[in-house]
């Protein structure tokens, strides 16, 4: 029996309490910082979306881009309201993954969990290969390396997301800051702009204004929401990834949810006001974004600084995805449809496996692109706009069930938000279907499916292993263990001592081929074996083949067939050098016996580690 004990003058309250991993989740302002880039960097393409589609219409048409802005914050303002209750209701985490599960049964889970996965994926190839783009239409010279950069910039945002959540948000706070500081005095001080001050940015670039102006009806209108919904992306990031947050988790998150809508909504907003303040006209080469930092500050440093800092931001907005996939195949790794290895957590609350898992499927698609942006546009945003109307419907169940206070309000803003983003999702997939939304189509089904097939093989594991079950209780049985041996040595006398303690027999099998040579070292093991005469008796193995593994299985077979109340293990002893590229210099004759041992039968394998230092 132990004693604890102090140190004299010292109280238990005076020791460090142990670490329970909170120092290393997020507040409201690093999750503000490590999951909002996504919505954030959306400012740089949103509004420049609904411009171009309202383009077709004419300079009338772009008179509707603040009202489509507005129905678009509105949306926001709906979005950010159910997921700061999503938030409450499943501090797990999951998003629209955990609310189909609870309200909408499995198969809907799923394939909401599909969507937000291939969402997150897409956004961290688009986000990488926009940033880069920025990049290289301020250095032309780089263009040819595009794909390289890209590369590089994934493998940065990775090393860092490896170190731990806070450690990326730590690193993603300042350029946060900049950018929207930045956008935000590009708003106030055009609001005080009666004209451009700058045009400097569009001249000589021809202007996408339609020459056959349609008229402005529903169906642009409604194109042009949703395409400016784009924008939207990322809202749902923060619910997906409550438990990353520090205690209490439920309060962070929802901080950090509404600072994120209030901000997003006033730059939405404001850019549009301007839009329509200077009345810009679309031109090819030129972002809407470059426009209004010309037309508000000026052709100068500070122009300079936004495009900067927009580029900076758009490639670090795959942190996003960073933050909240991961946690989300936390969640399907524990309810059995994917591999259990994405549950598990390093150092620093890292979900390591599904971090690295999402920077290689990335990787593959910026190498199949290109590193071309235009090649990814066409798929994304579309399997959000999935995630965000199965969670509304499910919302609007949960308080169905619930019946709390106030609960048809809420029910009614759930199911009118629902509304909106399953029309956008159609609009959405339909504008961009032949430019390669089929591929999300066809990519959606086959993921749930996949889910399916890792869930049905987790189900028959578990059926074979009992589990929830009460197992029977353990007995004793008698037990063999067979040592392969090819000479005398430490090695061989360690093995045969771990034998004797493993079993109640102990049996050394060594193998024999034909040729001379091999016979004759046969011939001088069995001289000094019975010299030693370690109590143990030396099996002859002949195989005619040159083959170790396959006799030494064949071999366990016949003591299994043979005594079949016997415990069969074969203990296989293997060096372990000092240096491990020492390692390169051994024969693998264990790795070839334990192989062989596994694949053929039923035993119980121990590989014996005798280390050389």
């Amino acid at each position: 029996m132990s004693v604890l004990t102090t140190a004299p003058g010292a109280t238990p309250a005076d020791e460090e309490p142990p670490d329970t991993g909170e120092r290393h989740r997020l507040t409201a302002v690093t999750g503000l910082a490590a999951l909002s880039l996504d919505a954030m960097a959306s400012v740089a393409y949103g509004p420049e979306a609904i411009v171009l589609v309202l383009a077709a219409a004419g300079a009338h048409g772009l008179g509707f881009t603040l009202p489509v802005t507005l129905a678009i914050a509105a949306l926001l303002a709906v979005l950010v309201a159910s997921y700061r209750q999503v938030i409450a209701a499943f501090p797990d985490g999951g998003g629209s993954y955990a609310v189909a599960k609870t309200h909408l049964g499995r198969r809907t889970s799923l394939v909401a969990a599909a969507s937000l996965v291939l969402d997150y994926v897409l956004n961290v190839a688009v986000a990488v290969t926009a940033g880069v783009a920025a990049l290289t239409s301020a250095f032309p010279a780089l263009y040819g390396d595009r794909l390289w950069l890209c590369l590089a910039v994934l493998a940065l945002i990775t090393a860092v997301n490896l170190r731990g959540i806070v450690e990326s948000a730590k690193a993603f706070i300042v350029p946060t800051v900049v950018f929207v500081g930045s956008i935000l005095v590009l708003i106030v001080v055009g609001l005080f702009r009666s004209e451009p001050v700058s045009t400097a940015t569009a001249a000589g670039h021809a202007s996408v204004l339609s020459d056959n102006a349609t008229t402005v009806g529903a169906l642009l209108l409604l194109k042009a929401f949703a395409s400016g919904c784009s924008a939207l992306t990322g809202v749902e990031a923060i619910a997906n990834a409550v438990p990353s947050f520090r205690v209490p988790r439920v309060k962070r998150a929802q901080r950090a949810e509404v600072a994120l809508g209030a901000v997003l909504g006033v730059m939405l907003i404001g850019l549009s006001v301007l839009i329509s303040r200077f009345h810009l006209q679309p031109v090819e080469g030129v972002t809407v974004l470059a426009q209004l930092a010309d037309a508000s500050l000026g052709h100068n440093w500070a122009f300079y600084v936004i495009q900067f800092a927009t580029m900076i931001l758009l490639a670090l907005s795959a942190n996003t995805s960073f933050g909240g996939l991961p946690v989300l195949l936390k969640l399907l790794a524990r309810d059995n449809y994917l591999p259990h290895v994405f549950a598990l957590k390093a150092d620093r609350q890292v979900h390591r496996h599904g971090v690295l898992a999402l920077a290689a499927v990335s990787t593959a698609l910026i190498v199949f692109s290109g590193g071309d942006t235009n090649t990814l546009v066409p798929l994304f945003a579309i399997g959000v706009f999935v995630g965000f109307t199965i969670a509304q419907v499910g919302m609007v169940r949960h308080w169905r069930i619930e019946r709390g206070p106030g609960w048809q309000g809420k029910a009614l803003l759930n199911g009118f938000g629902g509304l909106l983003t399953g029309v956008s999702a159609v609009v959405v997939t339909a504008s961009k279907f032949e430019e390669g939304a089929w591929l999300i189509v066809i990519a959606l089904p086959l993921l749930v499916m996949g889910f399916e097939t890792v869930h049905r093989a987790y189900t028959r594991i578990g059926e074979r292993l009992g589990l929830g079950r009460i197992p029977e209780h353990p007995h004793r049985d008698r037990s063999v263990v067979i040592v392969p041996v090819s000479s005398l040595s430490r090695l061989t006398c360690e093995a045969l001592t771990a034998a004797a303690s493993l079993g109640d027999e102990v049996r050394a099998v060594t193998v024999c081929h034909p040729d001379p040579e091999d016979r004759a070292a046969l011939y001088a093991l069995e001289l000094s074996w019975a010299e030693w005469d370690p109590g143990v008796p030396l099996v002859r193995l002949t195989s005619e083949r040159r083959s170790l593994g396959r006799p030494i299985a064949a071999y366990v077979r016949d003591v299994m067939a043979s005594e079949p109340a016997t415990q069969v293990t074969v203990l296989i002893p293997e060096a372990e050098p000092e240096r491990l590229w020492q390692r390169l210099l051994q024969n693998q004759r264990g790795a070839v016996v334990a192989h062989a041992v596994r694949k053929e039968t039923d035993a119980v394998i121990c590989r014996l580690r005798f280390r050389l230092f």
